[in-house]
């Protein structure tokens, strides 16, 4: 009954034709340059446009699949029950244990564990694993000290009689990412044949653990270096396919190598993007694996872990990397991965503290038990607009991921300075548009906390970019070898202007100038306060000023470094001279907009002016260098 309802209702509306939804658009826009006004270039390299309907995915070959069936782009399997994962930086076993037991009882259900000291033991291992069960927790081992707890943990698996399918442990090894791509070569002692060995020997001792995974592609790096989401998805599987093949020349075939891959993906605040990115994975890679004929089905499976960016974080007005962390766990959870790790809202300044690791596992339990995200398969599937958004970004990626292997795998093409200048490009793409406000962090180039000061755990190493490689275990400069990528924040620059602002010793002040028409007066004070604001530059607003000189004695008596004339543009041509005749050399004078009488205005003299187009880090830089900061 229901469903003949249904029909009747949509009987009652006449079909409606792309052409005619395309003239009602061009109506509404009154002249204006379709394209230009409502089609969406990306950073990816394609368009989109600003609807879709069915007819958009009449090439889209995916369509049909359900979730667990191959290619996987719904998901690996037929649920959606990911993974709530934490990771404990272990300095002391104990203490490291006595956490993860803590926080497993508080809603984490897969543990990571980061190991720098290479000296770890056996005692040491035990010590950390004591009552953590192996059946019912999964778990992580990450850091320098990954390799000599796989050593040891494959030791202890194989002189035990656990169930062989109830072991879930996975090993971030990945020289390619963790060496290569960041210090700029495989090993610091040991070069590439060894590395791989060494891997295949560990896969080789545990056969029969097909939970154990050993190899973990770290592809949330190549965010955390500036790159786009096609680049991340790209080179990701660029370096899983390496191994795949520096694997099986070690006499390992494609169904021991596959399963023992994992993946470690970021999720940016491109939310819709970033949920087409994952399922576009899982498909790209289950068409890569289906090349090499596996027997095991899992062998086609792409095992993915999402971390919330690091890129994205800020260190001023910090609790808005909350807000970050929710929507970008949530595109994750919507698209089907097999783990979620949401970082701590102040781990880009600190140690995270129990508050703000517990608001991070609060997310992904409200996502679950409130949202019921979990009870969705491939929620997403279907939309007009995220299939072509997931064919789109496939299409991308499979394209840059043929041309690293036309140039011999990612390794060679890392050599060759290929994927740097890559990523490269797209950071200091990123970089402008963080610079001219073109890309927004909020609380750092948009809408500050105006009376925010540097925290004192904030400190100039914490907003400073890493310009050498390091060794993690002896902290030295790393040497020789190829052009490594470096990771940082999108939001540096700008925290490190005004950090350097909180930590002068000095309070500059910017005084809103607000005269003429009132409307436009108050608008760009408004502009005017965020813009300065940004810098840590302390911001007086005025509502009204009847006269100009009533405004210029009012800013002049404030003792202000930087006084800005706040108008309409029909105004500037009269107001603007005269306020800078008065003003003089007593404070930097700045016109908020760019009016059509610009030239003429610096003609006379005026050279400062601040506006939408504005490169807001170089002015600030700018100012703060006339006022010696």
């Amino acid at each position: 009954m229901a469903n003949n309802k249904e029909e009747k209702l949509f009987e009652q509306f006449p079909p409606v034709t792309t052409e005619q939804w395309e003239a009602a658009i061009t109506a509404d826009l009154k002249g204006a340059d379709y394209e230009r006004k409502l089609v969406w270039r990306t950073a990816e390299g394609f368009n989109v446009r600003p609807y879709y309907r069915a007819e958009n995915l009449k090439d889209v070959a995916f369509l049909g699949s359900k979730c667990g069936e191959f290619p996987y782009v719904r998901g690996i399997k037929k649920d959606n029950n990911w993974q709530i994962h934490q990771t404990i930086v272990v300095e002391c076993p104990k203490e490291a244990n006595a956490e993860a037991t803590r926080v497993l009882t508080k809603g984490a259900e897969s543990i990571g564990f980061c190991i720098a000291n290479k000296e770890f033991s056996a005692a040491d291992l035990d010590t950390l694993l004591q009552g953590i069960s192996l059946k019912t927790t999964e778990l992580t081992f990450c850091g320098c000290g990954a390799m000599t707890v796989a050593e040891l943990f494959t030791d202890k698996l194989a002189a035990s009689n656990l169930d062989p399918e109830e072991v879930k442990v996975n090993f971030v090894l990945d020289p390619i990412i963790n060496k290569l791509t960041l210090k700029g070569k495989l090993g610091c002692k040991e070069g590439a044949p060894k590395a791989f060995s060494k891997i295949a020997d560990l896969i080789k001792k545990v056969p029969q653990y097909k939970r154990v995974r050993f190899i973990g592609v770290n592809g949330q790096q190549f965010n955390s270096c500036g790159s786009t989401i096609v680049q991340e998805l790209a080179f990701t599987l660029a370096v899983g396919h390496e191994y795949v093949v520096k694997l099986m020349e070690q006499g390992l075939t494609i169904d021991q190598v596959a399963p023992s891959i994992r993946f470690t993906m970021s999720i940016t605040a491109n939310y819709f993007m970033e949920i087409a990115k994952f399922r576009a994975a899982r498909m790209l890679w289950a068409n890569i694996m289906a090349a090499y004929n596996p027997t095991r089905g899992c062998a086609s499976k792409m095992k993915v872990h999402a971390v919330t960016s690091k890129w994205n974080m800020t260190v001023y007005d910090p609790y808005v990397n909350m807000l970050r962390g929710t929507t970008e766990a949530m595109s994750a959870a919507i698209a089907g991965v097999h783990s979620i790790e949401v970082r701590p809202f102040d781990e880009a300044y600190e140690k995270p503290t129990e508050f703000s690791s517990r608001i991070a596992r609060n997310v992904q339990l409200l996502l679950k038990e409130e949202s019921h995200f979990n009870q969705v398969c491939d929620a997403a599937g279907g939309s007009y607009y995220i299939e072509n958004l997931t064919a789109s970004i496939a299409e991308q990626a499979w394209k840059l991921f043929k041309e690293v292997e036309d140039k011999g795998g990612y390794i060679a093409a890392f050599e060759a300075g290929f994927i740097q200048d890559q990523v490269e490009a797209s950071a200091a793409n990123k970089d402008k548009n963080i610079a001219t406000r073109r890309e927004s962090l909020l609380g750092t180039n948009q809408f500050p906390n105006f009376l925010e000061v540097a925290a004192p755990e904030i400190t100039t190493e914490t907003v400073t970019p890493c310009d050498k490689a390091v060794c993690c275990r002896t902290g030295q400069p790393v040497e020789g070898g190829v052009r490594p990528l470096r990771p940082y924040r999108g939001a540096m620059a700008f925290e490190q202007m005004r950090l350097s602002v909180d930590r002068s010793g000095k309070e500059p002040k910017a005084f809103m100038l607000t005269c003429g028409a009132l409307a436009f007066a108050r608008a760009r004070a408004q502009f005017s306060c965020n813009f300065f604001a940004c810098a840590g530059i302390r911001v007086q607003d005025n509502t009204y000023f009847k006269s100009l000189e009533e405004g210029v004695k009012a800013a002049l008596d404030s003792k202000a470094d930087i006084v800005v004339l706040c108008a309409s543009d029909d105004d500037y041509a009269t107001l603007a001279p005269e306020a800078y005749k008065m003003i003089g050399d007593k404070a930097i004078f700045v016109v908020a907009g760019a009016p059509a009488c610009m030239a003429d205005l610096e003609a006379q003299g005026i050279k400062n002016f601040i506006h939408v187009k504005s490169n807001v880090l170089e002015t600030l830089k700018y100012y703060l260098k006339e006022l010696g900061i």
